[in-house]
């Protein structure tokens, strides 16, 4: 039986539906089709040798059985498949937006993120698919082509978070590589705020998924999340803002934070560099492209820089 629609869930779909239909444009021609294109040949079919053909093309097990020889005839592959891997974890629900703030929630910007990249995708004829998960597999949307599919997995990537919800990484990496059979791109959305990101399982299952897909993490924080310093992207200390009560979404858990006290800032700032950085060693290990999407500003400038980065890196190649 089909759900029935919020109609706040769909008036959320449909802004973030315009916004990614109007940024498009731009990540198109930021690269997209160039960094995405071309990425291998697939088998087309057999047929009889014949003179010009090269000797390396014969396939010797027709050959064999039919007494003539024949050659096998291969495609470029032209057709992709972008999958969203997307967190839906009660932490994606964070936000800090005040009065007249452009700032989005974590979970309103990953959902602009995949907007704007279905999009290209549909605009290029490629397909496109959705998992959502947190400590569970949530949904899954196989990859689809069209407009109207691009729309279908905004609004599943709109629903609300689940509260209380957990994040297991390892296990979503797990079920995208069993469903997700033929090769694609996988973007892994989320905050990577998960506490085994960097245990034995979730680093095997990554590591599996990169061997047989073009796997981006793309990683959405909230700056006081994050513990960034807003103008340059580098690990600030907090405010000294007195006594702060902090709940984790994910475990109900709560803390007191005494932020007038400058040992307790460096030793979070510590904590947060120290987070930065195993999650970004364990990419590099993994051979995992990693993507860093605000929550203030624009989503497409870093998704374009991001796209020129590939094709430097791929014509050094």
């Amino acid at each position: 039986m089909a759900r029935a629609l919020d109609p706040e869930l769909l008036a959320e779909a449909r802004r973030i539906q315009v916004r990614a239909d109007r940024t498009v444009t731009d990540v198109m021609a930021g690269g997209y089709s160039s960094v995405f294109r071309g990425a291998g040949i697939e088998f087309d079919e057999v047929r009889e040798f014949a003179e010009g053909d090269e000797l390396r093309s014969v396939d010797w097990n027709v050959t064999a059985r039919t007494g003539r020889p024949f050659v096998k005839k291969f495609v470029e592959e032209r057709e992709l498949t972008v999958l969203f891997l997307l967190d839906a974890s009660a932490s994606m629900g964070f936000g800090t937006s005040p009065p007249g703030s452009p700032r989005r929630a974590v979970a309103t910007t990953a959902a602009l993120f995949v907007g704007i990249v279905a999009f290209a995708a549909a605009r290029n004829n490629d397909k496109a698919g959705l998992i959502t998960f947190t400590d569970r597999i949530e949904r899954y949307v196989p990859a689809k082509k069209g407009r109207n599919h691009v729309l279908r997995l905004i609004r599943e990537a709109c629903e609300p978070v689940r509260p209380g919800a957990g994040t297991d990484l390892a296990l979503a990496l797990d079920y995208a590589g069993r469903v997700q059979r033929r090769r694609a791109i996988v973007f892994v959305v989320g905050d990577f705020l998960a506490r085994d990101l960097d245990g034995p399982d979730c680093r095997k299952q990554l590591r599996m998924l990169a061997q047989r897909h073009d796997v981006i993490a793309v990683r959405v924080r909230d700056p006081l999340a994050a513990g960034l310093d807003r103008g340059s992207g580098d690990v600030a200390e907090l405010p000294r803002v007195g006594l702060l009560h902090l709940a984790d979404p994910e475990t109900a858990r709560t803390v007191v934070v005494d932020t007038g006290s400058a040992r307790v800032r460096r030793e979070l700032a510590r904590r947060w560099r120290q987070e930065r950085q195993q999650w970004l060693d364990l990419c590099r290990a993994t051979k995992v492209d990693l993507l860093d999407v605000p929550t203030a500003g624009s989503v497409a400038d870093p998704l374009v820089r991001f796209f020129r980065m590939r094709e430097r890196r791929g014509a050094k190649r």
